[in-house]
């Protein structure tokens, strides 16, 4: 009877078939536990954003003011707002490690897959950003002043796009009432796209460490991977929360916990933590136009990861020139995230340009090498 339920009931059968019954590799490991793990991320987002907003006032006259009214007034609203801020740095993380799993295992080979996950965080990023100016202080203003003044590059139609966005002349109230909009229905249309991802995921199967044909050797997802998947958010929960009550700010800009002011500029302009790799790669380009392109080129290239992928087997754990340019990614990027909040003076614009080089030749190069490695191996 039970198993005629879970195949006959709509909503029950594909419960069962996504969460219960799906057969996965039997090999996989932790680093698959990602996948969960930014769900959980995106709930606790949409739940803390959506309590944030029945308080929140997107009104440049009172949205500082109400962010603090929050913390202050609101019950438990300082433990919302903590969550919501420091829970973004914690979908990051993860994001960039599953991204990073999925590089060096070449899961990219799921091109549908792939390519509505490289979307997914394209709109994460935007999401962040959006958010990041809601609060109204110094760096929220003069961050989203200087990024939206980027769009001022595109030839011909830069001035129109960057007077449109801002909804004037310059970032004022019709600006961020905008930004608050498309920060409020950006995660429903990430999850929608998510639901994408996990169809087309469990139409393939997921790949494996090894880089073997998964369907050798599958269990059942339930209760193997989903005790797996418990365990890890909750070790990961253990972690973040004592760091979120004992330092929430750790992460923050001091500079935000002043009101926005048009007329004084921060001495130092930087974006989140996350956006530091993309913001460092932007400066490193002497033209505006060429650093616009960069900076839409280091997340964009992912992309193309599926249609340059020539590798016999599958992964790179078994190319080791592979492993030594994957290894100087994750290098270049981390050490990019640095030199993104480091002045823009020497030695760090040097060290910035040197750093891009190294992070786009991975995509240019990586390719070559394990062609090279399977032509010594078949000799």
């Amino acid at each position: 009877m039970k198993n005629n339920i879970k195949k006959t009931d709509p909503i029950i059968s594909i419960l069962n078939s996504s969460l219960i019954d799906l057969p996965s590799p039997s090999n996989i490991n932790t680093l698959w536990n990602l996948g969960s793990l930014l769900g959980l991320c995106l709930v606790i987002q949409i739940i803390t954003g959506l309590f944030l907003t029945m308080h929140f006032c997107p009104n440049i006259e009172l949205a500082f003011y109400s962010t603090v009214h929050i913390a202050r007034d609101v019950n438990y609203g300082w433990l919302i707002r903590i969550i919501h801020a420091n829970g973004a740095s914690l979908f990051f993380t993860c994001m960039f490690i599953h991204i990073g799993r999925g590089i060096f295992f070449n899961s990219f080979i799921l091109t549908s897959t792939w390519m509505i996950g490289v979307t997914i965080f394209l709109l994460t990023m935007m999401t962040a950003f959006l958010g990041y100016v809601l609060p109204w202080g110094q760096m929220s203003f003069w961050g989203s002043t200087v990024i939206t003044i980027l769009l001022s590059a595109v030839p011909y139609l830069g001035k129109m796009l960057v007077e449109w966005i801002w909804g004037g002349f310059a970032v004022d109230n019709a600006t961020l009432n905008r930004f608050f909009a498309f920060h409020f229905i950006m995660p429903f249309i990430i999850a929608v796209l998510i639901i994408f991802h996990l169809m087309f995921l469990h139409e393939t199967g997921s790949t494996n460490p090894l880089g073997t044909n998964s369907n050798l050797d599958k269990i059942p997802f339930h209760p193997y991977f989903s005790t797996k998947d418990i365990m890890g958010m909750i070790f990961v929960l253990m972690l973040i929360i004592p760091t979120i009550l004992i330092s929430p700010n750790m992460l923050g800009d001091p500079e935000n916990f002043i009101p926005a002011n048009p007329l004084v500029t921060p001495v130092h302009i930087q974006p989140e933590w996350y956006f530091l790799f993309a913001y460092a790669i932007l400066r490193s380009i002497p033209n505006k136009l060429g650093g616009v392109i960069a900076l839409i080129m280091s997340i964009a290239i992912l992309y193309t990861l599926p249609f340059s992928n020539f590798k016999t087997i599958q992964g790179s754990q078994f190319y080791p020139f592979n492993k030594i340019m994957f290894w100087m990614l994750v290098s270049s990027t981390i050490l990019l995230t640095w030199i993104g909040a480091r002045p823009v003076e020497e030695p760090y614009i040097l060290t910035g340009q040197i750093l891009t080089v190294l992070y786009f030749s991975f995509y240019i190069i990586s390719p070559f090498l394990s062609t090279i490695w399977d032509n010594i191996l078949k000799k």
